[in-house]
Formats: C-alpha cells, sequence, structure tokens
C-alpha cells in the first residue's frame, strides 16, 4: 500500500511539474504574432471621414469606448466621452475576469504607432506584447480590407483628447493563460464592389460583428458550431435583468425570415427620425446594449446589403426570450 501511495505521489509530482512547464511555455511563447508594420497613416479628410462613419455607425469602436447612458434606451453616449473609455466588463455580467474598454482618444494612444494601432486592432495584441480578451471583436476586425482599419486609426487620431487613466484589464485562471494563444495574425480581405450587394452586405456584417453579439454562446464565450445568428446571447445589465440578442436568421417564426426589406431598414432609421425621443428607462425595465442610434447613422445603401446577406442565412429555429427582469429566473 505505501508503495501504492509513493507511486501515486511521483505521479502527481510530475504532473505538477508538466502544468508548471506548461504554463510558462505559454507565458513566454505567445501570444504569436509578427511584429507591428512600420506604417504611416496619412489623415487626409476623405480618410478621416470614411473612417468616422465607419467607427460610429459600422464597427461602432466608440460604443465600447465611451460612456453610456442606460438611463435611456439603447444607452446613447454620454457628451464629452467620446472614445474616453472606462466602461468595465466583469463577473457580474458573465466575463471571467475584469476588463476595461480602453481610451482610444490621443490621450490613450499616444504611445501607440500606427503599425502597433493596426496589430492591435487585428490580432488583439498591444503595443507591450500583451494579448487582449477577445471583448473587442478581433478576430472580424481582422477580416477587413486594411485601408478600412486605417481610416479609423486615422480617425481616431483626430478625437478631442480626453484625460481618463484606464485600469488595466484581468483575466481569471486558467482564461488568463488561455486568452495569449487565442492571437494570430490578421487575414485581411479586399472589400468588394457594393454593386455586389450580398458579398459587400457579408462584409460589412463581419466589419459590424453581427455574429459576435446574434450567436449562442457556451460558457467560454466561444460561439457555438452551427448556431450563428441565432441569437440568444445573454447580456446581463447592473440590477440583475438579462437582454438577449434577436435570431438574425430567416426563420419565420423566431426570425427575420417575413422582414421585407423596408421592415429591416426601417427598424434602424426610425431612430434618426426627428420626431423621436429616446425613452427613459428605469433600473428594472427593459432596456437594450444594442446601440441603435449609432447604427441608425449607416448609410441606407449599407442596411441593404446586410440584409441582402442576412437573407442567405439558412432558418434556424430559436425562440428567444429578449427580456428577463431582476429576480426572475431565466429557466
Amino acid at each position: 500500500m505505501k508503495k501504492i501511495f509513493k507511486v501515486l505521489g511521483y505521479l502527481l509530482g510530475v504532473l505538477v511539474i508538466l502544468i508548471i512547464c506548461g504554463v510558462a511555455f505559454v507565458n513566454f511563447t505567445f501570444p504569436k504574432v509578427s511584429p507591428a508594420q512600420d506604417l504611416t497613416i496619412d489623415h487626409s479628410p476623405d480618410r478621416v471621414a470614411r473612417g468616422a462613419y465607419l467607427a460610429n455607425h459600422v464597427t461602432v469602436c466608440v460604443d465600447c469606448h465611451s460612456a453610456r447612458d442606460f438611463s435611456q434606451l439603447s444607452g446613447p453616449i454620454q457628451p464629452g466621452t467620446l472614445g474616453s473609455g472606462g466602461d468595465r466588463f466583469d463577473q457580474s455580467m458573465g466575463f471571467p475576469g475584469v476588463f476595461y474598454a480602453k481610451n482610444i482618444t490621443p490621450f490613450g494612444i499616444a504611445d501607440y504607432t500606427d503599425g502597433e494601432l493596426y496589430r492591435l486592432i487585428t490580432t488583439g495584441v498591444t503595443n507591450e506584447g500583451r494579448a487582449m480578451f477577445p471583448l473587442m471583436p478581433y478576430q472580424f476586425y481582422s477580416k477587413m480590407d486594411p485601408e478600412d482599419i486605417y481610416d479609423i486609426i486615422a480617425y481616431i487620431r483626430t478625437l478631442d483628447p480626453i484625460e481618463n487613466e484606464i485600469p488595466e484589464s484581468e483575466a481569471d485562471f486558467p482564461v488568463s493563460i488561455i486568452l495569449k494563444t487565442i492571437p494570430k495574425d490578421a487575414d485581411p480581405q479586399p472589400k468588394p464592389a457594393k454593386t455586389d450587394q450580398v458579398a459587400y452586405g457579408k462584409y460589412l456584417t463581419n466589419a459590424a460583428a453581427c455574429m459576435e453579439c446574434h450567436s449562442p454562446v457556451d460558457p467560454q464565450g466561444t460561439i457555438l458550431a452551427g448556431l450563428e445568428y441565432s441569437g440568444g446571447r445573454e447580456f446581463a445589465f447592473p440590477d440583475g435583468s438579462l437582454v438577449r440578442s434577436a435570431n438574425l436568421t430567416q426563420d419565420q417564426q423566431s426570425g427575420i425570415g417575413t422582414w421585407s426589406e423596408e421592415m429591416f431598414v426601417g427598424k434602424f432609421k426610425q431612430y434618426l427620425d426627428s420626431g423621436y425621443q429616446l425613452p427613459k428607462v428605469q433600473p428594472g425595465e427593459f432596456n437594450t446594449i444594442m446601440p441603435w442610434v449609432m447604427y441608425a447613422g449607416m448609410e441606407e445603401s449599407d442596411l441593404k446589403a446586410i440584409y441582402s446577406y442576412l437573407r442567405t442565412i439558412e432558418a434556424i429555429p430559436n425562440q428567444v426570450v429578449k427580456f428577463t427582469p431582476p429576480g426572475t429566473s431565466s429557466e
């Protein structure tokens, strides 16, 4: 019996050593991405204007990187906070750690070169070589045309600098180790011609990372294969309520299979109506993280292209309960 315990002790010791070596290997060799490019991006008016359009209405970078007022429906940006960062995402919201949206005004990115910003946006690796938790959907941005990323960088360089020091994000173990292995080199794709409406719509849908929010995920936050765009991902509010994303597939009962192009575009554009005012929302009442006002600024032709692409998504039945009040079981 003593001999068995001795053998088990040796095996346990070997296992501990292997785990320590494995963790050390990941820490010292990952993330594995190429060095930042030697890149200088011009700030021409056309480039900045395109970047402003993308960052405010398509990729909506300013959604997370600004303070939002959730006392109103969909949490519009608080004046004077554009790009200043500070949004906190933690365990109470289902995240494996505490993560902060960074300050992307010139104050926050002053120590980044253009090449380092491009690498950060498309691979999730900072200029210090740290891997970011993919809260920012860099896996989607990595597939964008480099020119569009350059436009975004040119735009955020022109934002008003706001002094706002942001704490470092900290992932819980073992996610703190796993996330180092996630980044990989960008796989940029050329932007399709607008005349190819479905292909261009697919490109825009990727840039807007629609799949990221509108797909169910496992406890680690990985999208469940085969259920993309079927909705149901949960987002927790500080008051304990849960909101869930809509089913964007062509299912006629639970998705948008019965929606016309006019209905789809109108759903967004209603938030730009001069007579519309965002309703006030009290804690515990329905709200949404969907930044409707930002997406409402998307060009109508781009919204139509996204609609055309979504029409190609196979129907997946998934009846989503869009809101659960605080204190109510989500079962």
